[in-house]
């Protein structure tokens, strides 16, 4: 056992301390449940997180009732209650705090026993209702999600040994993993996510069988396969679950980008191990993210989406040059299309996309300020290029800066802190986060004598094109361009 890991009476005396400031509430939802002849359980997450010591505001349940009769005590418990899946045997409920004594409100979701069976070549499981809660353990993913607490006598459950594989911190199945796996292929993500959430390394059979079967990690749907990957990103940890997808092969077939990056190095080491320089940016990224109150708070899944994906464009444009040099030319032009390509079909949001695409597009652009000084017409352009994407931008541009050569790491750094002076200076000077032309479409259609059409549009980008390049150009001035414009082009 590692000297970090806790022991298991650490464990255990942590959760007497979780599990004693477990809600009256739901203490008295076991009683309602026992009184009507069923067995209720917590079970899952909430129970290995108390054993963690981390109190969670998520409360699931297991049970012996159907989700009609489950349904029926819920009524009766909580002021309101909804169906969240009755055909996977899910029923949720809230119980107002001010109406039982003040205090925060209790919301559960109670599942009937389930033991799955899954069709070899479905995406989904076929839901049979069990009628143990020790067949309903053996049926998750892994045995430190397996462990429950019987309600409302408080009786340990843990038929799996899960508390001591929490102790060790390591990820097994309470079953075979191969037959763990065969029946939901979503669960090999899952331990790449927990690897990332929780730090925990996985058990060797689990590893092998993961790696064996990570293929059919292709059945499952994208937006579960997405969802997964979204927790993992979010994590604490995320560089551990992605190294787990990488190298069991899970990420051939989810993100087949990511192991792209790993390019032979030749014996002349003349391009630094563009994986590994991803997974730094990323490290470095989260790091720079601010509380909630700053302007990129974390955990931000676009800043981590484009620091993690930000080179991908390079194995594509790998050239080897003359004199022993490698280029990747165009490579950030090159990667936002893969970006936007590979995120859509994980079936991500228009917005994210587009996110996260524009900023591996733009990842480059500083690239070159320290070298020779930027107008304020530049500058002007990179604010006005990022638009809201600017702190976001201002973090990743950072972040890509992983070499290990102390003097040129200054240099660069200085380089940016510069930046980001002169920006400030801009944007207080001319509001440089709404830049406008000076004359506005109905001013150029009044001094024109033109109605609404694409000559307008022509004229408000001449005019802004000014405004980016001299600053401020005052209605008369404006004026007076605008005509001379229009003049020469008539």
């Amino acid at each position: 056992m590692p000297d970090e890991t806790p022991s298991l009476l650490t464990l255990q005396k942590r959760a007497i301390g979780v599990l004693a400031a477990l809600p009256a509430d739901a203490l008295a939802l076991g009683e309602l449940f026992r009184a009507a002849g069923h067995e209720l359980a917590l079970v899952g997450g909430p129970v290995r997180d108390a054993f963690l010591g981390r109190s969670s505001s998520d409360l699931d349940f297991a049970t012996s009732a159907t989700p009609d009769e489950t349904e029926a005590i819920l009524a009766r418990w909580g002021d309101a209650h909804w169906d969240m899946g009755r055909e996977f045997g899910t029923i949720g409920a809230r119980r107002f705090g001010s109406r039982h004594g003040g205090g925060a409100d209790v919301v559960v979701e109670v599942t009937t026993y389930r033991t799955d069976e899954y069709d070899p070549s479905s995406r989904k499981p076929e839901v049979v209702f069990g009628d143990t809660l020790e067949g309903d353990l053996s049926r998750r993913d892994f045995t430190v999600n397996s462990m429950a607490v019987r309600l409302p006598e408080l009786a340990f459950v843990d038929p799996f040994d899960g508390l001591a594989d929490l102790a060790r911190g390591v990820l097994r199945t309470p079953v075979d993993p191969r037959q763990s796996f065969d029946d939901d292929p979503l669960r090999m993500m899952r331990a790449a996510r927990f690897a990332a959430q929780l730090g925990f390394a996985i058990d060797d059979a689990a590893r092998a069988a993961i790696v064996e079967q990570a293929e059919r990690i292709s059945i499952v749907s994208a937006e579960r396969v997405r969802d997964e990957l979204v927790k993992l990103l979010l994590a604490r940890q995320p560089r551990l679950g992605l190294q787990v997808l990488v190298e069991t092969g899970l990420a051939d077939h989810v993100l087949p980008e990511l192991p792209a990056l790993r390019l032979e190095i030749d014996e002349h080491h003349r391009h630094k191990d563009v994986y590994e320089h991803s997974l730094t940016v990323l490290d470095k990224a989260i790091a720079l993210e601010t509380g909630p109150d700053g302007a990129v708070p974390g955990p931000d899944l676009v800043l981590r989406l484009a620091a993690l994906l930000h080179d991908i464009g390079k194995p594509r444009t790998r050239r080897f040059e003359e004199g022993g040099g490698v280029s990747f030319h165009h490579h950030e032009i090159v990667g936002a299309k893969l970006v936007s390509k590979r995120l859509k079909e994980l079936r991500f949001d228009k917005a994210t996309v587009q996110a996260v695409a524009r900023l591996t597009e733009l990842h480059l652009r500083f690239h070159g300020y320290g070298e020779g000084g930027w107008t304020d017409s530049a500058v002007r352009r990179y604010v006005t290029d990022a638009g809201p994407l600017l702190e976001r931008l201002h973090r990743l541009t950072r972040s890509d800066c992983t070499t290990r050569n102390v003097r040129k790491a200054q240099r660069l750094s200085a380089a940016y802190d510069d930046l980001e002076v002169r920006i400030a200076r801009l944007q207080e000077q001319e509001e440089l986060d709404s830049i406008r032309p000076d004359l506005d479409g109905t001013q150029i259609m009044a001094i024109l004598d033109l109605t609404p059409g694409r000559e307008v549009g022509e004229a408000y980008k001449h005019l802004l094109a000014l405004r980016m390049e001299h600053g401020p150009l005052g209605p008369e001035r404006a004026e007076a361009e605008l005509r001379s414009w229009w003049a020469a082009r008539s």
